[in-house]
């Protein structure tokens, strides 16, 4: 069957739910190192990735923890912020303080959707692989160990620019048609600013291929109408040509009417 359609999927809030987990590490992080002064809302979370560049947690926390201080009169070039440093602590939260064996908080990452639903797009004849901003081993964690996939075709935190450079997104691609004539449309399915805008900027740079977008709202932000309507279409304006509650909703029959719109 010939693949008319690539999905190539981001992990973290379309995959797995990190609203108890990276979400959490990165509030914990930034609380510990204003000394318990300041610990950021999932609003305020969500009002910094919209500004589409902050996609990594690590750099995340650390901008979150200068913004602090600056507004308490402390300039950045002031601070001694090691950068480091905040990775290993936002590390021993997330991970747990030992790294061969992982007790923290992605031990209890929800799963948001399930082997079968891959199963589907293959018989669909549909290519399916990963691009995340996670590690290499927090993706791996959730894919095989925890998904059972055996050798998904994944470029993670390590192999590539971070989002919005669409490297990792071309380097997915590639992997999945393996030599075949480059005729399919890729689909890039995120729950983030960011996300959209990799797809935009992998439009500009290759824009004889068929790129869309399709957002998805992350189970943090559905917990209101108002914050699920507001996200929607942050999503919408940073791109996304369709906003979905769950990523199992990008059925095959959805996909296809994404391909003829």
């Amino acid at each position: 069957m010939t693949t008319k359609a690539i999905a190539v999927f981001d992990i973290d809030g379309v995959i797995r739910d990190v609203g108890g987990s990276y979400r959490r590490a990165l509030a914990d992080t930034v609380e510990y190192f204003t000394n318990q002064a300041y610990r950021p809302t999932s609003l305020e979370i969500d009002e910094l990735k919209s500004e589409g560049i902050w996609n990594n947690d690590w750099e995340a926390s650390q901008e979150l923890i200068s913004r602090y201080f600056a507004a308490q009169g402390t300039p950045r070039e002031q601070l001694r912020l090691d950068y480091n440093t905040i990775v290993a602590f936002f590390q021993s939260r997330y991970r747990g303080p030992d790294p061969d064996n992982w007790t923290g908080y992605i031990c209890d990452e929800p799963l948001l959707l399930q082997p079968s639903y891959l199963e589907q797009l293959t018989q669909a004849g549909i290519a399916w692989g990963f691009f995340s901003g996670a590690t290499r081993g927090s993706a791996n964690y959730v894919l095989t160990q925890r998904l059972g996939l055996q050798s998904p075709v994944l470029i993670a935190m390590e192999d590539a620019p971070g989002k919005p450079d669409p490297t990792g997104l071309f380097a997915t691609v590639k992997q999945l048609e393996d030599g075949l004539e480059e005729k399919s449309v890729i689909l890039y399915v995120g729950d983030t600013v960011a996300d959209m805008y990799t797809v935009s900027k992998a439009r500009e740079l290759k824009p004889h291929r068929t790129w869309i977008g399709v957002g998805i709202l992350p189970p943090h932000v559905q917990e209101t109408a108002a914050r699920r309507e507001a996200y929607a279409q942050t999503l919408v304006t940073a791109g996304a040509a369709v906003v979905l509650s769950n990523v199992e909703q990008l059925n095959p029959a959805q996909i296809q009417d994404l391909l003829y719109q």
